[in-house]
């Protein structure tokens, strides 16, 4: 997986200032001024993250994450908002964003974070579980095919996001066992449930 991130953000000297901060720590990026900008170079370029902010011209970065999202674009996206309100969270992350952080941010903070969701990321596109059919998990009518990312219930494709599908596989692995939400930040994603 590369390290290239998209930015989007209006903001210029925002955007300017990430991606100077990205590049001193080891990212390249490009920046997307607009919601339609943004779809266009997700379009024509695969990023192994976009930043993105949710109040942009043209179209808003709920749009945009939702026609990503459509469009079976699963790259993982970070939603960053001047909006704090639990609403705008719960949209962010309904609609397939793989984390919500608010600004004013700290840069050391948000590069944790992003280190963390390419990190998830990396992992789950790159763990083989040996079971007795290989890279394959499965219950009832779903298939889970690790190698390739792919889940199928009743033999029709069922498209996750990066959480969605870290989530089913490990539910998958733990059967009939109860977590509590501070045990799945730990287990799941190495941090913890405030991080």
């Amino acid at each position: 997986m590369s390290g290239r991130i998209l930015i989007v953000e209006d903001d210029e000297a925002i955007a300017t200032g990430l991606a100077l901060n990205f590049r001193l720590a080891g990212y390249t990026s490009s920046i997307a001024r607009d919601g339609d900008d943004a779809l266009v170079q997700a379009g024509d370029e695969d990023f192994a993250l976009i930043l993105l902010d949710i109040n942009l011209p043209k179209k808003n970065g709920l749009e945009v994450l939702s026609t990503l999202r459509s469009a079976d674009n699963l790259v993982p996206v970070i939603v960053l908002s001047a909006r704090d309100g639990e609403f705008d969270k719960v949209a962010a992350l309904r609609l397939g964003a793989d984390d919500y952080v608010t600004k004013p941010f700290a840069l050391a903070e948000l590069l944790a974070r992003i280190d963390a969701v390419l990190r998830r990321a990396s992992h789950v596109a790159h763990t083989p579980v040996a079971t007795a059919l290989g890279d394959l998990l499965g219950f009832d009518n779903v298939a889970i095919d690790l190698a390739q990312r792919l889940v199928s219930n009743n033999g029709e494709e069922v498209k996750l996001t990066h959480l969605e599908f870290e989530l089913l596989v490990f539910f998958v692995r733990h059967p009939s066992q109860v977590f509590s939400r501070a045990q799945l930040f730990s287990l799941v994603w190495g941090q913890s449930a405030g991080s």
